[in-house]
C-alpha cells in the first residue's frame, strides 16, 4: 500500500528470518565486534587483490544468512544487493558463486535500505518466498578508487571517515518469526552544491533529514513512536547537521533518540576521524548488532535511514557537485513476532 508520495506500507510485514554479517581486522578491533558472524584478521582474506577479497566478504554474509536460516541457496528466489566498486564487481562476482537469480543494485552507502525496502516489496506481494539482499564494502579496494592507496598515506581532514571492511545480509521471507520489515520511504535526490568529497557527512546530511521528515509525514506518524532513528553513516559532522535541520524545521527528533551507525562500530581511541562510512557500515550494524538488540527485547520499533553519495572519481574530477540519497526502513519487534 502506498501512503503518502513516497512511503510503501507493507500489509504482510516480511520477516527478516536471519542475518549474516562478516568484517575485517579493524572491525574486529572495533565497539560490536561481537554482533559479527565471522572476523578475519587481515585486509587479504587470502585473496591476490583487495576486490577479490570484497567479494569473499558478501558470499559469507550470504552463506551464513542462510546457514542460519536453515535454507539451501536453490531456495533463494532473487539476490538483491550492491557495493562502492565501479559497476558492483565484488557483488556480481560474490552472485556468480551464488547462483540465485539477481538484480544489481547502486545506491553507494544507501544501498542496504535500499535492497531492503525492494527486496520487502517483493515478498510483501509473494513475489518471493525468500530473498536475500545486502551490501558490503572494503577499505582498501574502496579507498584505491575514490581517494588514494592506503600505502600512498596521504592525511585526511577531521571531517573524513574510514570506510568499512565488512558485509551484511539479511534473508526475507513472508513466513516465520523475527523481525518485520513494516513500511519504506524511498529517498530522492539531494544536492546542496557540496564538492569536498572528505565531507560526506556533511553532504548526505540534508537528504537523510528529507526522507525522514517524508517519512512522518506521509505515515501520520510523530518521531516519538519510534525507540531508534539510526542513520547509515553521517559520522560527527553530518550528525551534528541533521539535528541542526530537525531544530530549524521544528521536527522533533530527539538527540538521544538520533544515532548514527558511523557512531557506533568503531571504539574510542581508533583513527576514525569523523566516524565509519561505506555501503557495508549499516548492513553490519543493522544486520548485526541493532537486529541483536531487537531479538534481546531493547528497541520494538526502529526507522533505519542508508545514506549514499551518488560520485564517482570521474563526475569529481569534472567538477561536479555531490548528490546524495538516503532510504528509510522501519523494523518492529513484537512479542508476536518472537519465536
Amino acid at each position: 500500500m502506498l501512503a503518502g508520495h513516497r512511503t510503501w506500507v507493507f500489509e504482510q510485514k516480511p520477516v527478516i528470518v536471519s542475518t549474516g554479517t562478516v568484517g575485517g581486522p579493524f572491525e574486529a578491533d572495533g565497539m560490536l565486534a561481537d554482533d559479527f558472524d565471522l572476523l578475519h584478521g587481515d585486509l587479504w582474506l587470502a585473496q591476490d587483490s583487495y576486490e577479490a577479497a570484497h567479494q569473499v566478504l558478501f558470499e559469507e554474509a550470504c552463506q551464513k544468512a542462510m546457514e542460519k536460516g536453515g535454507i539451501q541457496k536453490d531456495h533463494v528466489q532473487f539476490i538483491l544487493a550492491g557495493d562502492l566498486i565501479n559497476q558492483i564487481t565484488p557483488t556480481s562476482f560474490a552472485c556468480r558463486t551464488l547462483g540465485s537469480p539477481y538484480l544489481g543494485l547502486f545506491g553507494a552507502c544507501s544501498t542496504s535500505m535500499e535492497g531492503l525496502a525492494l527486496g520487502a516489496y517483493i515478498v510483501n506481494t509473494k513475489g518471493a518466498k525468500y530473498l536475500l539482499t545486502g551490501a558490503s564494502s572494503h577499505n582498501a579496494a574502496v579507498e584505491k578508487q575514490f581517494r588514494y592507496p592506503t600505502e600512498y598515506g596521504g592525511q585526511k581532514p577531521p571531517t573524513a571517515q574510514w570506510t568499512v571492511t565488512g558485509a551484511g545480509a539479511a534473508l526475507l521471507s513472508g513466513e516465520g518469526s523475527g523481525p518485520r520489515v513494516t513500511s519504506a520511504t524511498i529517498g530522492r535526490v539531494v544536492d546542496m552544491g557540496l564538492t569536498d568529497p572528505f565531507n560526506m557527512g556533511g553532504a548526505m546530511a540534508p537528504a537523510a533529514v528529507d526522507t525522514i521528515e517524508a517519512h512522518f509525514t506521509d505515515r501520520k506518524l510523530d518521531p516519538s513512536y519510534y525507540d531508534l532513528i539510526v542513520t547509515g553513516d553521517l559520522g560527527k559532522i553530518g550528525r551534528e547537521v541533521s539535528l541542526d535541520l530537525f531544530k530549524k524545521h521544528g521536527t522533533a527528533v530527539q538527540e538521544e533518540q538520533f544515532q548514527d551507525c558511523g557512531l557506533m562500530i568503531y571504539r574510542k581511541g581508533q583513527p576514525v576521524l569523523s566516524g565509519a562510512s561505506g555501503a557495508g557500515c549499516s548492513a553490519t550494524v543493522v544486520y548485526g548488532h541493532l537486529l541483536n538488540r531487537m531479538r534481546n527485547g531493547e528497541l520494538k520499533r526502529m526507522l533505519v535511514v542508508a545514506t549514499g553519495a551518488l560520485l564517482s572519481p570521474l563526475s569529481f574530477q569534472q567538477g561536479e557537485t555531490i548528490p546524495c540519497i538516503a532510504h528509510a526502513v522501519s523494523i518492529e519487534y513484537g512479542e508476536g513476532d518472537m519465536a
